[in-house]
């Protein structure tokens, strides 16, 4: 098999719609109840602590999948385009008509723990801080994906993982644009919070 259809394959990967398939077997389309997103935190607001951290570690072990893969094909580069070529199967699903699905922070979580584990650590624990003291995993989501872009300048990472770093970072701060609006209007859902 050509190395390059690596690539197609985590596509796929990272379009396998975890939070879909747990909503499923509780009887819910998290489509339509919370954000309407297919990621981890409207998994937790829905489905509970149960499913949400099986969909966590379902939505990063593609994301690492992805990253291993495409390293073992092609090296650091190839680790980074078989990465984002996951969070892009998760965030424009193609199995849901290529709709903004999910943010990919959590398949992002599994990219940077294969290629950057040292900054791994630093982007969850700031993650984890901002988190817990506002409550609000999307503003969590962003200081952590903007710390993994900083970090890979500061540690001197190849230039692959530091270009992975700005574009990830820059999906999520797109994808997280709402967020940044109801911040401001007061109308974000804070961790904790259960609506359907």
């Amino acid at each position: 098999m050509p190395r390059y259809l690596i690539f197609i394959l985590t596509y796929f990967l990272g379009a396998i719609p975890f939070a879909y398939l747990a909503g499923r077997l509780k009887g819910i389309d998290v489509r339509r109840h919370g954000s309407g997103n297919m990621g981890t935190t409207n998994a937790f607001r829905l489905l509970g602590a149960k499913f949400g951290i099986l969909v966590l570690l379902g939505d990063a072990l593609k994301g690492a999948l992805s990253a291993l893969l495409g390293y073992w094909a092609f090296g650091p580069w190839g680790g980074i385009i078989g990465g984002l070529l996951a969070m892009a199967g998760h965030s424009w699903n193609p199995l849901f008509g290529f709709r903004t699905s999910g943010k990919g922070v959590a398949a992002g979580f599994g990219i940077i723990t294969v290629l950057m584990p040292k900054i791994m650590v630093i982007a969850i624990a700031l993650f984890l801080l901002v988190v817990v003291t506002t409550r609000y995993v999307s503003m969590g989501s962003v200081v952590g994906a903007l710390t993994v872009a900083i970090a890979g300048f500061v540690f001197s990472e190849p230039i692959a993982y530091k270009t992975f770093g700005l574009i990830g970072a820059s999906i999520v701060l797109i994808l997280h644009r709402a967020n940044f609006r109801r911040v401001l209007q007061g109308t974000e859902h804070r961790f904790g919070e259960k609506k359907i």
